[in-house]
């Protein structure tokens, strides 16, 4: 079973940062998009930002200009660089990694547990 491993979440004040990690096996991540998604009550969850594996990025268009998604290669690491936080950025953020679009194989799709990121006004 493959696991992704988050830290990093916490409770800020509005206009605070804060940075997620999320630590993946060697194998799935250097081969893998890794990217983060939130989940807040009541809501679906919706991707946050991606990064593949050439360092090509994708971003929500709430967070555009705020958020930063990185990828460390010699700790299997991506990160989530959050700046200018509002109490809408409050939910749960969840490290994903899925196969490329370009992938030949059979595709994979694996998680993490979620952290908890929490704005206050």
């Amino acid at each position: 079973q493959v696991q992704l491993v988050e830290s990093g979440g916490g409770l800020v004040q509005a206009g605070g940062s804060l940075r997620l990690s999320c630590a993946a096996p060697g194998n799935i991540f250097s081969l893998s998009v890794m990217g983060w998604y939130r989940q807040s009550p009541g809501k679906q969850r919706e991707l946050v930002a991606t990064i593949g594996s050439g360092g090509r990025t994708e971003y929500a268009d709430s967070v555009k200009g705020r958020f930063t998604v990185s990828r460390g290669n010699a700790k299997n690491t991506v990160y989530l660089e959050m700046n200018s936080l509002t109490p809408e950025d409050t939910a749960v953020y969840y490290c994903n990694a899925h196969s490329p679009p370009d992938w030949g194989f059979r595709p994979f799709d694996y998680w993490g547990q979620g952290t908890q990121v929490t704005v206050s006004s």
